[in-house]
C-alpha cells in the first residue's frame, strides 16, 4: 500500500486530502446538529469525541504494532516535544475553536474561516526570509480578506450576518490549523498518522474533560445524537483526519490545504440542504474569494517547476 502511494503520490494526495476535507464537512454539518437539534455545547461535544477518537486510534495502533511501536513518539525529547505542541495548541485548540465557531454560526461560515489558514504561513514565510510579501501574495491577501468582508456582511455593511464571537473564533481556528499543518512532518516521516493522531485525541480529550467536565450536562440521549455523534467521531476524527494527514504527507500542507476546500463546500451544502441554513449568493461569493485566494498560494513560484 505504502509503494502504490509512493508511485501516485500527486493523484493518491489530492484524492486523500479531498476525502478529508469531506469527512470534515460532513462531521461538521453533524455537529451543528446537535448544536441545534439535541442542546449539546462545544464544551461537552469536543472532549467526548476527542476522546473516543483517541482510544479507538490507540487500540488500532496498538493492535497493529504493538505496545514497543505504540509508545515510541514519547521516547525522544524532540519527539515528545513537537508531539505536545501538535497535539494540544494544533489538534486540540482547533477542535474547540472549529465546533466553537460552529456553535456561535454555521458549519459553513466555520469551515471558510478556517480555509484562511495558510495566511499565517505567508506572512510567517515572509518574515523569517525578512522580504515583502510578492505581488501574487499580496493580491491573495485582499481576495481572502474580501471573501471574509461578503460572508461577515452578507452584502450589507449596516448589520453583520456573522458575531463577533463567532469570527473571532474561527480565525483562532484558523491559526491553529497552520500548526497542524506545519509542525507534524518530520513526525509523519517517523510515524504512522493514525498514532499520532491517536495520542493528539487522547491528550485533548484529558484536557478539556479535566477543563469543562462534560459529565456535568444533562444531555438527552436518543438514536438521533447517538447516530450524529458516531457520525462526528468516525467520520470526522478517525476518517478525515488521517486521511487528510496521510495526503499532507504525499503532496505538503501547501496543496494538501487547497484540495482540503471539499470541506466548507460540502459543509455549506448539507448545512443548507439538511438543517435549513441560509446559503446566500453573497456568501458564495466570498466563498469563491477564499478558493481563489488558496488557489494562487498553491501555486509555484515563477521560474521553479511545478511537481
Amino acid at each position: 500500500m505504502e509503494d502504490f502511494l509512493q508511485k501516485h503520490r500527486r493523484t493518491a494526495g489530492a484524492l486523500l486530502t479531498m476525502l478529508g476535507g469531506l469527512g470534515w464537512g460532513v462531521s461538521g454539518t453533524c455537529g451543528q446538529y446537535l448544536f441545534t437539534q439535541k442542546g449539546v455545547t462545544s464544551f461537552w461535544l469536543v472532549p467526548i469525541r476527542l476522546l473516543t477518537a483517541g482510544v479507538l486510534l490507540l487500540c488500532f495502533s496498538g493492535a497493529a504494532g504493538g505496545a514497543k511501536a505504540l509508545l515510541a513518539p514519547w521516547r525522544e525529547k524532540r519527539d515528545r516535544h513537537e508531539l505536545l505542541i501538535y497535539g494540544l495548541a494544533g489538534i486540540t485548540l482547533c477542535q474547540l475553536t472549529y465546533f466553537g465557531t460552529i456553535e456561535l454560526s454555521s458549519a459553513g461560515v466555520a469551515t471558510i474561516l478556517q480555509s484562511l489558514s495558510p495566511l499565517p504561513i505567508l506572512l510567517c514565510g515572509c518574515a523569517a526570509a525578512h522580504r515583502r510579501p510578492a505581488f501574487r501574495e499580496l493580491f491573495s491577501i485582499l481576495l481572502a480578506l474580501l471573501g471574509v468582508g461578503l460572508i461577515v456582511t452578507n452584502g450589507s455593511l449596516a448589520a453583520m450576518s456573522v458575531s463577533p464571537a463567532a469570527l473571532g473564533t474561527g480565525l483562532i481556528c484558523a491559526l491553529t490549523v497552520t500548526i497542524y499543518n506545519v509542525i507534524p512532518g518530520r513526525l509523519l516521516r517517523r510515524y504512522p498518522a493514525p498514532l499520532l493522531q491517536g495520542w493528539s485525541f487522547l491528550m485533548g480529550g484529558v484536557l478539556l474533560s479535566l477543563l469543562f467536565r462534560p459529565w456535568r450536562y444533562a444531555v438527552h440521549i436518543d438514536l438521533g445524537l447517538i447516530l450524529a455523534f458516531c457520525a462526528v467521531v468516525l467520520l470526522g476524527n478517525v476518517l478525515a483526519f488521517n486521511a487528510y494527514m496521510t495526503g499532507v504527507k504525499l503532496i505538503g500542507p501547501e496543496k494538501g490545504i487547497l484540495y482540503g476546500f471539499s470541506e466548507p463546500v460540502i459543509a455549506a451544502v448539507l448545512s443548507s440542504l439538511w438543517l435549513g441554513t441560509p446559503f446566500t449568493v453573497w456568501e458564495a461569493a466570498g466563498f469563491g474569494c477564499i478558493f481563489a485566494m488558496l488557489a494562487l498560494l498553491s501555486r509555484p513560484e515563477d521560474g521553479r517547476a511545478a511537481e
